[in-house]
């Protein structure tokens, strides 16, 4: 992660403080591990910019650095010239991190005073009029150094890390839409409006590939190793062990040929009846290693896993809104087959057969990878198409690690969700699914700010 700093000056205000601003700013982004772009000191006074003319100045010089940076850290000192700070950044192309000085009691005399309280309002309402996105965050001013702008970098670089990835990617569709499920229904084409590119492959086409694959494939022995290590595979039979390992060497290839970022599966019911397995675990692995995947073809589910995933740099998991937990009413059983990362879960999940699919046809569903989601606090999040626009909501919990059951089937866990009630009706009418995604920690804030001021995706509000 690199920012390219930005420093503002104003010719009748104590521009001396800039010289300190600059070494500030470099400490705090370096001793919080990024790495930083700075124009030369030399080129402007103090390497500040204030005129136009020196904004055009920065902008050549940013525009000559443009892919080298993720985001821009526009630091106002004192109060600055936003005429020069619009010419500078108005093709940044990336978030910027608005920061403004606090004044200090003692030091507000005319040599010291630098009213950047104020002047951060100059610089957001032209931002504003220009429709340059800009991103402001808690305390209005903040010293560099402190450990309140400590934690608004942590959150910006994550804001930068979404819009980053979310940008432009690829997803793979694998498998056509389950006929039972018009729930997860997608505009292709309004996804690709946002920069979302949707590769669709033909379900037959991987069942056709995985019935090529030699059983001594070097890949599929390999695979073969990383599921046994990866997950407790002690009760399946050899066959479907290997079975799974091809279909894992498959989608492998379909990520390399294609540079898949995230993936939806077709996961029932030809793979049961056809192939004999259950991909859970497959997808669970997927997710392990940073490639989202979601199951059931819910494509969407795909898209906020990689956002809840890029901001948390741990995995993400698609779920069901599945059961009530007793009678509270701000908790929730949130389930499925086994598609979460072995990282999210209390323990080694152990892998079975699909308690569904062997209740009418034994044998046929070898893959649920069972356990139960471990306690941390949540992030909840899922999204849809409509009339050309993608629809997402945001929110906040946390899994309690309760117990469930034993009995009870698949790797579930139990959330407490503040004012569940009220956010269920708002789903229900809202229009969104019987998914939600699930991220490590709190990010709304984080993926609001990328969802609605860069990536221009429509956010509902069900708090």
């Amino acid at each position: 992660m690199r920012f390219a700093l930005y420093f503002g000056n104003r010719g009748f205000m104590p521009g001396e403080l800039i010289e300190g601003a600059r070494q500030d700013m470099i400490k705090a982004v370096t001793d919080a591990g990024y790495e930083y772009l700075a124009m030369d000191a030399s080129l402007t006074r103090y390497g500040a910019v204030e005129t136009r003319g020196e904004g055009r100045l920065y902008h050549d010089w940013l525009k000559s650095h443009e892919g080298e940076y993720d985001g821009v850290i526009l630091c106002m000192p004192i109060f600055i010239d936003e005429n020069g700070a619009a010419a500078a950044l108005q093709d940044a192309n990336v978030p910027i991190l608005m920061q403004a000085y606090p004044d200090e009691i003692g030091k507000m005399d005319f040599a010291h005073r630098r009213d950047a309280f104020c002047g951060k309002f100059s610089v957001t309402d032209v931002f504003y009029q220009y429709k340059i996105p800009f991103t402001v965050m808690k305390p209005h001013v903040v010293h560099p150094l402190s450990e309140a702008f400590a934690q608004n970098l942590k959150d910006f670089a994550a804001v930068c890390r979404v819009v980053k990835g979310m940008k432009r990617f690829n997803l793979g569709c694998i498998g056509a839409r389950t006929t039972a499920f018009k729930t997860v229904r997608f505009d292709e084409v309004t996804l690709q409006r946002y920069g979302i590119n949707v590769e669709s492959f033909d379900l037959s086409e991987l069942v056709y590939q995985v019935g090529q694959k030699e059983d001594g494939d070097p890949a599929v022995i390999a695979k073969l190793q990383r599921l046994e290590n990866y997950a407790d595979f002690s009760r399946v039979p050899a066959s479907n062990k290997l079975t799974l390992a091809k279909i894992s060497v498959v989608i492998d290839e379909y990520i390399e040929e294609y540079k898949l970022d995230a993936l939806t599966l077709r996961c029932w019911n030809e793979m049961e009846t056809i192939l004999r397995v259950c991909p859970c675990v497959l997808i669970s692995e997927l997710n392990d290693r940073g490639i989202p995947c979601s199951c059931e073809i819910d494509l969407t589910s795909a898209i906020t896993m990689r956002a809840l995933a890029l901001a948390s740099e741990q995995p993400a998991a698609c779920l069901d809104w599945n059961n009530n937990y007793g009678d509270d009413e701000n908790k929730v059983v949130l389930f499925h087959c086994g598609p979460v990362a072995q990282s999210l879960m209390a323990g080694k999940g152990t892998v079975t057969e699909h308690k569904m699919f062997a209740k009418g046809d034994p044998g046929s569903g070898w893959g649920t990878n069972e356990g139960r989601i471990a306690a941390f606090d949540m992030t909840f999040s899922n999204g849809f198409t409509e009339d050309g626009k993608l629809k997402v909501y945001v929110s906040e919990a946390r899994f309690t690690g309760e117990p469930i059951e034993g009995a009870f089937f698949g790797c579930g866990g139990v959330a407490e969700i503040p004012n569940l009630q009220n956010k269920l009706i708002r789903l229900a009418r809202g229009g969104f699914k019987h998914h939600t995604t699930v991220g490590m920690g709190h990010m709304k804030a984080v993926l609001t700010e990328a969802f609605k001021t860069y990536l221009g995706y429509e956010v509902i509000d069900i708090d």
